[in-house]
């Protein structure tokens, strides 16, 4: 039996936006830690009625990587039946990291899984003056947040 092969791309938040927006069955996944949500802010999603879902890919406080991350995917899945779903960090690293995960995750399930990373991230690359938040990203875009 073969399996189906998922597809993980990139683009940067403000079209991800669009596209959460334009796809009905698609959701947004934060990999951030818990202590990045609530002390740094979420991505608000409410303008476009899309869900948005907190699985950290990286343990608070422990910093270790999440052994149930793959199980959280599958559950996520079977539930939301998502078309798309769209994985964010703090600058794109860990949400790579996570969407080529999840796309492995449907693989195992035998669905193919269209998971896109947020480039950029919400806080975005470092300026000049090592600040993140300022230079790209979706705060810096301009995309809806909330205080975690």
């Amino acid at each position: 039996m073969e399996r189906a092969a998922g597809i993980v791309d990139e683009d940067a938040p403000a079209q991800c936006y669009a596209e959460l927006a334009a796809t009905e069955r698609s959701l947004l996944i934060d990999v951030r830690t818990r202590a990045e949500w609530q002390f740094v802010g979420l991505p608000d999603l409410a303008g476009i009625d899309r869900e948005l879902k907190l699985l950290e890919w990286i343990v608070f406080p422990q910093m270790t990587p999440n052994a149930t991350f793959g199980e959280q995917i599958r559950e996520v899945v079977e539930a939301a039946k998502p078309e798309r779903m769209f994985f964010i960090c703090r600058s794109g690293q860990r949400s790579l990291a996570a969407a080529q995960a999840a796309a492995h995750v449907g693989e195992e399930m035998g669905i193919s899984l269209h998971c896109t990373n947020v480039t950029e991230g919400f806080e975005g690359d470092l300026d000049p003056e090592g600040h993140r938040g300022r230079l790209n990203g979706w705060k810096a875009t301009g995309l809806p947040w909330r205080q975690g």
